[in-house]
This record gives structure tokens, C-alpha cells and sequence, in this order.
């Protein structure tokens, strides 16, 4: 697939970033993405993975904020990737009023409640601080259309496999996208909760 079906300030953005078509695993990926087929993508660092995620997301929300609460979720591993991620997906909104906001554990969870509660599109989140502020009636979770986890290979450190599970468990149908350098048994594990119909993208 090219980029000619995309939502036209998502391919504005994709034009000004000289992305003019998608790579050989891009070209795979995004329409199961786009089609809204929960997934597992498994490919090696450096494959567009992430970019794939992100532009199917932006595409996913038409590129528009809407009402008070979160459509999309991205579960990573700490603060670092929390922000990294937010900046890269900065890149691919600026042309858009989607909001973006990183939730991670080093910071005053009170604040993150009250910053969270006039309104974001997509949270970009820890497992621990995502499962407490929701558990606190922080977060509404109602509305989620997109649950993805980036980089999936941290899953089973501390008890972020499990804040997950749980997490899933109170959630609406929703697309859930997991997102890994390679498969392991964590997060095959979680076919038989909330990836029971997940393809394998490799």
C-alpha cells in the first residue's frame, strides 16, 4: 500500500518529514494496522515498527482531537521511552490538534490527574502509573479505540505483564496492537486473554 489513503493532514505531515512511501515491512504491516485486526509486529530494531504504529494511530483518530477522554493507549517501559515516544510522535501532529500526554511514575500523581482531565487524545504510559491513576478514577478508559504496547520485550520485569492483563480486563473492545523485537512467552501468554484473534506480522 502507498500513503495515498491516509487522512490528508497525516500525509501533509508524512510530505513535510520526506517519508514518501512506506518501507518493504510498512507496506505489510499498515493495512492489517489500518484495517483494525488486533496484531502482534515482530521485526528487528530499525524496521519502521514504530513509525507504522504511529501513522495508523494519527490515521485511526482522523487527526483530530475529540471530546475529553483518551482514544489511544501506548503502554512502554519508563519515563525515557515515555518521552521519547511523545517527541516522535510530535513529529507527525504538529500539523494536527491531537493531544499528546506521557504518563510515567516520577511525577506527582495528583498533578497528572489534573493534568490529564481537560482532555487528551492518545497517553503514552508506564504499566505501573497507567494501572494506579486508572485504579484512583484518574483516568477514564472508556473510550479507547487503540491499546498498543511498544516495544513488548520488557514484559515480565517487575509487574508490568500483570498491570497489563488487568488493565485489558476493564477495558471496552478495542484494536490492541503489541509491538516486539521477537516473540516470547509473555506476551504469547497473552493470547488467551485479550490476543486471542491477534495475526502475526513478521
Amino acid at each position: 500500500m502507498s500513503f495515498k489513503k491516509l487522512h490528508p493532514l497525516l500525509k501533509e505531515s508524512l510530505e513535510n518529514l520526506g517519508f514518501d512511501t512506506p518501507n518493504p515491512f510498512q507496506k505489510k504491516v499498515l493495512p492489517s494496522l489500518k484495517g483494525g485486526s488486533d496484531a502482534y509486529i515482530v521485526a528487528p530494531k530499525g524496521s519502521g515498527k514504530t513509525t507504522a504504529l504511529i501513522i495508523a494511530m494519527v490515521h485511526k483518530l482522523k487527526a483530530s482531537a475529540f471530546e475529553d477522554s483518551p482514544r489511544a493507549i501506548i503502554v512502554v517501559k519508563d519515563k525515557e521511552d515515555a518521552l521519547a515516544l511523545k517527541e516522535e510522535f510530535e513529529r507527525f501532529t504538529r500539523n494536527t490538534d491531537l493531544r499528546l500526554y506521557a504518563l510515567y511514575d516520577e511525577y506527582d500523581i495528583e498533578k497528572q490527574k489534573t493534568e490529564i482531565y481537560p482532555g487528551q487524545d492518545i497517553v503514552i504510559a508506564t504499566p505501573a502509573r497507567l494501572s494506579k491513576l486508572y485504579f484512583l478514577n484518574g483516568i477514564h478508559l472508556g473510550e479507547i479505540q487503540l491499546f498498543a504496547i511498544e516495544d513488548a520485550n520488557y514484559l515480565g520485569r517487575n509487574n508490568a505483564y500483570n498491570h497489563i492483563l488487568r488493565l485489558s480486563e476493564s477495558l471496552s473492545k478495542c484494536q490492541y496492537v503489541i509491538i516486539a523485537e521477537e516473540m516470547n512467552s509473555k506476551i504469547k501468554n497473552y493470547q488467551n486473554a485479550f490476543m486471542s484473534n491477534a495475526k502475526l506480522v513478521n
